[in-house]
């Protein structure tokens, strides 16, 4: 470290220390340096020049680098200290240290003659304009330096100076922990409002729920007896229909069918979106999967210009899901496209791709802008497609909640749903599935013995109509019971073979009746068939007996319930016409 050599001092009492300290501030002064570097080279000259003092006296040698980068340099020599600690008895920092943590470099080596030498630097700010070094060396040697008093004074203006910055920073600190707990205060009153709004969503959707799960009673019921009503008017149980009324039968059924749909998809909706839907996973055949999708939807291909193929899914291994579900997801997709296809070919397919099972549904329809494919899954919205020729737009009627419910569907069966489609091209829309659902299938209801007549407990005349109907036409007489309390006790007078019992009727609900059964040793064996218009889930199932035999009535028919009572009745059903 070269440099020119501005002052030496000898270090032999104290005031050395405080002749030292002065002659760095002035040094420092004359160089550029700002206050702040001031006291930082004065300090850590004092630290370094009372360690010399304290181990028998040296020397203190001031220089000017004026290599870049220039600085100021403090070389001083002491004897070697007597086990220096870098720690003083009080605990603070010894010189040496202090002053390394001051200076923006320092050096300490031992000569050859045994002596310490300290090598401490202040880098000059780069923007200084010092003077020349002979102008600073004239007024050296000129102004009087090595006085204590004005040492002294100058330390005290120094302590004033630090005292006055730690009062304005604690001011500072002061005023920001004030901002900080008026954000903290405002923080919490909107984690608060934000608390009750979210508890008001969730009430809003609860009652929704709810309020879903109530009405669907009092829709499906008139509309599963619309259904039935029409089944068993075409199936000509009380005599023959014109062509002209056979078509109006038709038509009424449709839109019955059309409107369940829909209630059916609000619940399914709804109950995903509360968290509430269940999955009910069996290990079934995509094969099969396909084929039953195959026979109930040809009846929605409107005219011969669109041909709808099933590709062969032979030889893909079996799929462990909830099927009902998945073939509701497809049956949306294959609905749409035929919906938005007016001539070509609605294509369905399967691929196993890794560990997941991909379905397809391709057509050669309208297609979707690209910027229209997220507003498809949006609930209750329809996207207008331009045509494949002409002017205008293509809209079909439709609730707008087939797609959603399909998006919701496959997630929760673990899936997503993808979608492939260019205006005038077509749409592919995938279903990716993995192979399997760690859940186990639910259990065949156990089957009872037989007794005698069937008792149908059911509060709508229009259904009693229907068991009576198609019961008296499987061979069996069949008894009526407006309520629950009736029908207890004409169960404990009759002892039918049979039970066919509604569960949402006024004053006593089929769970009571139920009960009340299970407690009458004359009543507790006698098989129990639930027909109700309820959704069949898991919340209803607890609710039930174990093994319970489970009939919806949107499903009511003479098969479906010769089928049950096959089930049920010893020696199955006798006198069955086809």
């Amino acid at each position: 470290m070269t440099g020119t050599l501005l002052l030496a001092l000898p270090l032999q009492r104290e005031l050395d220390v405080a002749a030292a300290r002065q002659s760095a501030r002035h040094i420092a002064e004359m160089l550029g340096l700002e206050r702040r570097g001031q006291t930082r080279i004065a300090t850590a000259v004092s630290e370094v020049a009372r360690l010399a003092v304290q181990t028998g006296g040296g020397e203190v040698r001031f220089l000017l680098l004026d290599v870049a980068p220039a600085a100021l340099c403090a070389t001083i020599r002491h004897p070697p200290p007597p086990g220096a600690s870098p720690l003083r008895p009080d605990g603070s920092l010894s010189g040496l240290e202090a002053a390394q943590r001051l200076s923006d470099t320092l050096q300490r080596d031992i000569m050859p003659d045994g002596d310490h030498q300290v090598r401490l630097a202040i880098l000059l700010p780069p923007h200084a304009a010092p003077p020349a070094t002979e102008e600073i060396l004239r007024r050296l040697r000129t102004e009087q330096v090595a006085d204590p008093l004005r040492a002294l004074h100058e330390q005290n203006l120094e302590l004033v100076h630090s005292l006055d910055e730690l009062r304005q920073r604690q001011e500072e600190m002061v005023r920001l922990n004030a901002e900080l707990e008026d954000t903290n205060r405002g923080v919490v009153a909107l984690h608060a409002e934000l608390d009750e709004r979210a508890e008001a969503l969730r009430l809003a959707s609860e009652l929704k729920s709810r309020f879903l799960s109530n009405m669907s009673h009092e829709f499906r019921t008139p509309l599963n007896s619309i259904l039935a009503l029409s089944r068993l008017l075409l199936e000509r149980a009380d005599g023959p229909l014109t062509s002209e009324q056979e078509k109006q039968v038709q038509l009424m059924r449709r839109s019955a069918e059309n409107l369940l749909e829909m209630v059916d998809d609000l619940l399914d909706l709804a109950k995903v979106e509360a968290g509430k839907a269940t999955l009910r996973p069996a290990i079934f055949s995509v094969a099969e999967l396909l084929g039953g999708l195959r026979a109930s939807l040809r009846p929605l291909q409107p005219n011969g210009a669109v041909e709808l193929v099933f590709e062969d899914a032979g030889g893909l291994p079996p799929l462990q899901a909830d099927e009902g579900k998945v073939a509701q997801i497809l049956r949306n997709f294959v609905s749409n496209a035929l919906k938005f296809t007016r001539a070509g070919t609605v294509r369905v397919s399967a691929a196993l791709q890794g560990e997941t099972m991909v379905f397809a549904v391709a057509d050669t329809g309208i297609g979707i802008a690209p910027e229209d494919i997220e507003r498809i899954f949006d609930e209750f919205s329809q996207v207008e497609s331009a045509q494949l020729s002409g002017g205008g737009k293509m809209r079909h009627k439709g609730t707008g909640l087939g797609l959603p419910l399909s998006r919701r569907l496959a997630e929760l069966l673990g899936g997503r749903v993808t979608v492939e489609s260019r205006p005038g091209e077509g749409s592919v829309f995938r279903l990716h599935l993995p192979l399997g659902l760690s859940l186990q299938p639910e259990a065949l209801p156990a089957s009872a013995d037989a007794a005698a007549p069937v008792l149908v407990v059911d509060d709508d005349e229009s259904f009693r109509y229907v068991f009576r109907q198609w019961i008296t036409e499987l061979g069996y007489p069949v008894v009526e019971a407006p309520g629950g309390r009736e029908g207890v006790d004409m169960a404990r007078t009759l002892r039918p073979r049979a039970i066919m019992l509604d569960l949402r009727m006024p004053e006593m609900d089929g769970f009571a009746v139920l009960r009340s059964l299970a407690e009458t040793p004359e009543t507790r064996a006698i098989p129990v068939v639930i027909a109700t218009s309820s959704v069949i889930d898991a919340e209803l199932r607890v609710r039930l007996p174990e093994g319970a035999v489970l009939l919806p009535k949107e499903s009511l028919g003479r098969d479906a319930i010769a089928q049950v009572l096959r089930r049920i009745l010893p020696g199955g059903v006798e006198g069955v016409r086809a």
